[in-house]
């Protein structure tokens, strides 16, 4: 089964402004598939993870240079970072013979990464002012017919995972995605941690899905240290398989929370990591209401133009906003997060939004209406509110 990708304009235009565009998102969550929309048909691919492929690059430089009219596509780049010190020369040699030709000087490289902290370091310290970063998500419900939106939130947005044959099958398939995760990326990324311990670490942070975060005690119930469990998160999080939400502060004087909430990314993987086989064992299952604030939360922030910052408002006196955007402009959106079908919101999110003064506020339900609450509170159906958050 095909899928229109919201990102695909996104990268367009990013090759169309930038010399080089680096690609982030998990593994197999359709980067590939995307990325040969603009490769072919005279594009150049390389995978980095095959040994081919990188004797290919073994003078980056020559290679490049005679392939300078191309498009050329570098898949899973953060497996030879040594490549973006010879782009940076190519590029700027291109960019000269613009200058003197009229020739394009953008557009020339798109690099594919599964790991955003290698690729970040690397990329934006060798290629500043020549790059573009674009992130893709998982599938969302702006790609999906509405058929699948229930399987989209009980199976996960990787394209295999929701298009198995069975739900039998798609928790195979995200048992096996886990496994080599642990197995080969992080001994990759971070060769001394053990996989098992990361493992229960993983589903240890399932059971938390939504809350704000107390690393000494999850440690504690590892038996790890913190700055052990905190490399752990970290790890997780520059893999893109975790999202920590950072607290909202600001020079109020209030007293507010100041931990991150954590979420694992993927509902699907959050499900097999927990047990969770099917909608029905979902709906019974304790997780089902951070299950699915965390599915809103990562469907929003899929389509929210760049340069919007999530965020959470909790006060200590109860104050809460489940998520707050924050435009770049300094306008927030306060965005509640129920699973009811009838909804209402708590005391808490009206004293919220008297602190932070939002210039729209939302309750997104399972439903499939939108209406008013009163107080100029728009109740609405999540896949409105992610049309809604695509054309601000």
């Amino acid at each position: 089964m095909m899928f229109n990708r919201y990102k695909l304009a996104a990268v367009q235009q990013a090759l169309q402004r930038a010399p080089a565009v680096v690609l982030l998102g998990p593994r197999q969550v359709g980067k590939t598939t995307l990325a040969f929309e603009f490769a072919q048909p005279d594009g150049v691919y390389l995978d980095l993870e095959s040994p081919e492929d990188r004797n290919k690059l073994s003078n980056v430089e020559q290679y490049l240079r005679a392939r300078q009219d191309q498009l050329v596509v570098l898949d899973e780049v953060q497996r030879l970072p040594t490549v973006f010190e010879p782009l940076r020369g190519l590029i700027d040699q291109a960019r000269r013979k613009a200058a003197a030709s009229g020739t394009p000087s953008n557009g020339l490289y798109l690099l594919l990464g599964s790991a955003s902290l290698e690729l970040i370091q690397h990329s934006s310290e060798t290629l500043a002012g020549r790059i573009a970063f674009v992130e893709l998500s998982g599938l969302h419900r702006l790609e999906v017919p509405p058929n699948l939106w229930d399987g989209l939130w009980v199976r996960g947005g990787f394209p295999q995972s929701l298009t198995a044959q069975s739900e039998a099958d798609s928790v195979q398939w995200r048992r096996d995605f886990t496994r080599t995760y642990l197995e080969r990326d992080v001994a990759q990324f971070a060769p001394r941690t053990s996989a098992e311990l990361l493992r229960r670490f993983w589903t240890m942070l399932a059971h938390l899905q939504g809350s704000t975060l107390n690393i000494a005690q999850l440690a504690r119930n590892l038996g790890i240290d913190t700055r052990t469990a905190n490399g752990y998160l970290d790890l997780l999080t520059d893999l893109l398989l975790t999202r920590k939400l950072a607290p909202w502060h600001s020079n109020q004087g209030k007293r507010l929370v100041k931990s991150n909430k954590v979420y694992i990314r993927d509902s699907g993987l959050l499900h097999s990591l927990l047990g969770i086989t099917d909608m029905d064992t979902l709906l019974s299952h304790p997780v089902v209401g951070a299950s699915w604030e965390g599915h809103v939360i990562e469907s929003l922030l899929a389509v929210a133009p760049a340069g919007t910052t999530p965020s959470f408002y909790r006060s200590n006196a109860g104050a809460e906003i489940d998520l707050l955007l924050t435009w770049p402009n300094g306008e927030h959106w306060a965005i509640e997060i129920k699973r009811s079908t009838t909804p209402k919101l708590e005391r808490g999110f009206y004293s919220a939004c008297e602190d932070i003064r939002p210039s729209r506020k939302w309750l997104i339900h399972p439903g499939s209406e939108s209406y008013p609450m009163g107080d100029a509170i728009e109740v609405m159906p999540l896949h409105i509110a992610m049309q809604t958050v695509a054309a601000a």
